[in-house]
């Protein structure tokens, strides 16, 4: 279901620091320094006002040039910029507009107006959004751009121009709390949205059934879900991806269980002829292999796996802790290094690479790499403990990691 409409809002907290955002905002132009001196002054002053973050002498510095020269575009630009920072954006959009109209190359002015106008319901502000957030420099700026732009998008529900924004404001700023909230709802949304049109219009399909299984999964209920993939491939035995994910879900309910290891590698060979090869297939076969303590047939299928994808870390694993277990760690340690730094919040990656390098006697990096595994397992546990209050699985794999020595590479 959609959400409603009180929930069609980005929620973002916007707080603007004058000090910081007045350097790009109100960088000097030649407008400026192109004005009669008494003008110029007034604009001078007033810039080092908003600088020295006092935004009300800036405001009476910049309204007197005005009043010398009532169409003055840089003038304008810098009183609309501090009406915005106050959030009068009714001012602000006047004499933004002025300036614009009068010098449509600036950007940061574009910016401000478009924000303005969306705050505003004014149907003018799309074009003056896209525009500024496709061609702004500033960073800062063009952030508080896009959030307005990708809300603006998120009320009209066009999830389909929502998330590529979204997804940049993410890459502007990934530890952004808010982007990242938002970001969330903008993606569970979607997938909502496209979950619902395949039940309206194929209730009785296997993708239909496949979309159940994931949602188990997801929900932790293994067994279901793998009862869903059957029926699945029962309406179409050719499911592509379908083969792989019960053996995934087979295998992960009962990893210790000879007849699951048994039903996952048929399932296994079964997606190998109808989806191709790949890595994540041979992965999983070598890890069947290693649950039944065939350790030259489970390294064949990780060096395969690594073969077909070199930055596929279960491939960089699998190798490692066969390696481990012949006595090679200083082997291991390729493969450790590249799973380390190609999935830093692996846990069973930063464990095992400390022990590694303490059994080749590099001590002081092995007490570091230990100190990191240790900050990343409270991290997982956290993550574990707030996905079990939501009532899903998390995707943190650990199970490789003997419980007696998890503490002590």
């Amino acid at each position: 279901m959609k959400s409603s409409a009180p929930h069609r809002t980005l929620l973002l907290r916007q707080t603007y620091n004058l000090a910081l955002l007045a350097p790009a905002l109100f960088a000097y132009t030649a407008v400026a320094q192109g004005a009669p001196g008494a003008i110029t002054v007034h604009l001078r002053n007033g810039e080092a006002a908003l600088s020295a973050n006092r935004p009300d002498e800036a405001e009476r510095e910049f309204r007197a040039a005005l009043n010398l020269d009532p169409h003055n575009t840089k003038a304008h630009e810098d009183l609309g910029t501090v009406e915005w920072m106050r959030g009068d954006c009714g001012a602000a959009r006047k004499d933004l507009r002025t300036a614009f109209e009068a010098a449509p190359s600036l950007m940061n002015v574009e910016g401000l107006l478009g924000i303005c106008e969306k705050r505003l319901g004014d149907s003018a502000a799309a074009a003056h959004l896209e525009s500024a957030f496709a061609n702004l420099k500033d960073a800062k700026l063009r952030m508080e751009v896009g959030v307005e732009l990708s809300d603006l998008y998120y009320q009209r529900g066009d999830m389909d121009h929502a998330v590529p924004v979204v997804r940049e404001l993410v890459a502007l700023n990934p530890e952004n709390s808010d982007i990242l909230f938002f970001a969330q709802h903008v993606y569970q949304e979607m997938a909502d949205e496209t979950m619902n049109k395949l039940a309206l219009l194929a209730p009785a399909s296997a993708r239909m059934q496949q979309v159940i299984a994931e949602h188990l999964i997801n929900a932790g209920d293994l067994k279901g879900a793998a009862e869903h993939y059957r029926q699945a491939l029962h309406i179409d035995p050719l499911l592509p991806g379908a083969h792989f994910e019960l053996a995934e879900a087979v295998i992960e309910a009962a990893p210790q269980d000879s007849a699951a290891q048994a039903a996952g590698r048929k399932e296994l060979e079964t997606a190998l002829r109808i989806d191709g090869e790949s890595a994540r297939i041979e992965c999983e076969l070598g890890r069947v292999a290693e649950l039944q303590d065939q350790s030259d047939l489970a390294l064949a299928h990780y060096e395969r796996a690594y073969a077909l994808n070199p930055k596929e870390v279960q491939a960089q694993m699998g190798i490692s802790r066969i390696l481990m277990t012949q006595d090679k760690p200083q082997q291991a340690l390729r493969y450790l290094s590249e799973a380390v730094e190609q999935d830093p919040l692996n846990a069973e990656a930063h464990y095992r690479y400390a022990r590694a390098l303490k059994a080749v006697h590099r001590n002081e990096e092995a007490q570091r790499e230990t100190e990191v595994f240790e900050t990343v397992r409270r991290a997982q546990a956290r993550v574990k403990d707030l996905y079990r209050q939501m009532n899903k699985r998390a995707e943190v794999r650990d199970d490789q990691l003997p419980a007696s020595e998890e503490s002590e590479p």
